[in-house]
Formats: structure tokens, C-alpha cells, sequence
């Protein structure tokens, strides 16, 4: 076998390089509309588009996509919950960190919270057994 004639398919890609929107498609076994798709419904996922509007999965998208199938074909998501889940995460990683100071007095444990927590809680649980004997009539 010569060096031209080998087998595209068996040449893995190393990981921090640019897949094609066909090259990422066979590698999680997801159709290459869903893709675009996926792209559409979750803004953050921007593939690089390069002559031709062909698209240029970068590691951080290809991850984004693996995240995105976890959510919805593992973990159950709808799109609408996957995109706010997707989002919340994003405000957190990018939220100013606070470096520890010694010299403030840590924030007070649940020892101080409210007297009023009791009252909820029989608030609560008086809800709750409404809607089970609700449930239990339907």
C-alpha cells in the first residue's frame, strides 16, 4: 500500500485540531443537519466559516457540541433547558473571582438565618399535601 492510497477514515485527528462539520459528524455519530441545527438553537456554538460557508469546528466547539448531546440525548434536556443550563454555566466560569481576605469575618452559617424558616416550612409542607391529595383525586 502506497502513502497516497491510505484510508482517510482511518487517520484520527489530534485533538486540539479543526474538524470539518463531515469530520465531527462521523466522530459522535450526529447528522451533520442536527449540527446545524444545534448551531442555530445555541448561539455560543460559532464554528469558524471559511470559503464556501464551510464550517470549522475549533476543540472548544467540538467540546460545546459534546456538552450539548450529553444534555439532550443523555441527560434528557429540552433545547430550551440545555441553552439556560449552557448559559448559567457560561455567567459562572466568567464571574469575577473574589480572592480570599483574611482580615473579613466569613459570611454567617445557618445557625442566623431567619426565624421564619419554621413558618415556611410548615408552608411548604401543607402545598405539598394539597397537591398529593390533588394528585391522588385525579
Amino acid at each position: 500500500m502506497t502513502k497516497d492510497s491510505t484510508n482517510k477514515d482511518n487517520i484520527s485527528k489530534d485533538s486540539g485540531a479543526f474538524r470539518t462539520i463531515g469530520e465531527l459528524s462521523k466522530e459522535l455519530n450526529i447528522k451533520p443537519h442536527i449540527l446545524r441545527y444545534w448551531e442555530d438553537q445555541f448561539g455560543m456554538l460559532q464554528p469558524l466559516k471559511r470559503a464556501g460557508s464551510r464550517r470549522h469546528y475549533r476543540p472548544e466547539d467540538v467540546e460545546m457540541v459534546k456538552t450539548i448531546n450529553r444534555l439532550l440525548n443523555e441527560e434528557g434536556y429540552t433545547i430550551k433547558g440545555a441553552r439556560k443550563y449552557l448559559t448559567s454555566r457560561k455567567n459562572r466560569q466568567t464571574a469575577p473571582v473574589v480572592p480570599d481576605n483574611q482580615d473579613q469575618p466569613a459570611l454567617p452559617m445557618a445557625a442566623t438565618v431567619n426565624k421564619d424558616n419554621g413558618q415556611i416550612v410548615k408552608d411548604l409542607k401543607m402545598v405539598r399535601d394539597k397537591l398529593s391529595s390533588a394528585l391522588n383525586q385525579a
